[in-house]
């Protein structure tokens, strides 16, 4: 992870904890749906580690939600 992005993957991060909880999942039950470790979706959350695009464009398939909703980063 480039940490001049962090403040970026940080943002990515809420805005998938945000949604997955929108969307009535759990850490655990997202991971089982992507065939990823519950501790690889927190580190996620937590910008504790960087995602993959295919990772952002599965996620965005699963909420039916548009993969620029993700990156919609408020002030």
């Amino acid at each position: 992870m480039n940490l001049k992005q962090k403040d970026k993957y940080i943002m990515l991060g809420l805005n998938i904890a945000y949604y997955r909880k929108l969307n009535g999942f759990t850490q655990e039950q997202l991971a089982e749906k992507l065939n990823l470790d519950r501790t690889t979706i927190s580190k996620i959350e937590l910008a504790i580690c960087g995602v993959s695009l295919d990772v952002v464009f599965e996620i965005a398939d699963l909420f039916k939600i548009p993969v620029g909703k993700l990156f919609d980063f408020r002030d």
